[in-house]
């Protein structure tokens, strides 16, 4: 299933959800999930590195491990102590990884969702997750 295929609790959940959860493989094949901005745009969804404080001396491990194995996941969920409420989006797919000069309408996009990268842009660099599949699932489809 494409995301503009979704339904549209599943669609406004991926554009309007504030965080997402990055699952990818790091450099032992071990499972990781991290949480990242993001935003929906044509039909992908974008994450940048930040100016959010890190280790700077050295490549970020999540770029190290998306360039080996560019395989991941996104998942965005509603949690409610109503479960009727429930639902979930998760995105698969294939990362690229892009510098922030190659991709200005996404890093506008980022910016439209997020207040706080208005007052400071991610510098990037940016990563695009193209889906492959997603899947979806709501306690009741409103």
């Amino acid at each position: 299933m494409k995301i503009e295929a979704l339904p549209e609790y599943a669609r406004d959940l991926l554009a309007t959800a504030p965080v997402g959860r990055l699952g990818l493989l790091d450099d032992a094949g071990r499972p990781r999930v991290l949480p990242v901005t993001f935003a929906l745009h044509e039909n992908a969804l974008w994450s940048a590195v930040d100016h959010k404080p890190k280790r700077r001396d050295q490549e970020l491990a999540r770029l190290r491990w998306l360039r080996h194995r560019p395989e991941a996941a996104l998942t965005v969920d509603v949690y409610d102590d109503d479960w009727s409420r429930l639902r979930w989006v998760q995105v698969l797919g294939t990362v690229e990884i892009l510098e922030a000069s190659a991709a200005e309408r996404p890093l506008a996009a980022l910016v439209a969702k997020y207040p706080q990268y208005a007052e400071q842009r991610p510098a990037g660099p940016l990563l695009h997750l193209t889906p492959e599949r997603v899947l979806h699932w709501s306690a009741s489809e409103g």
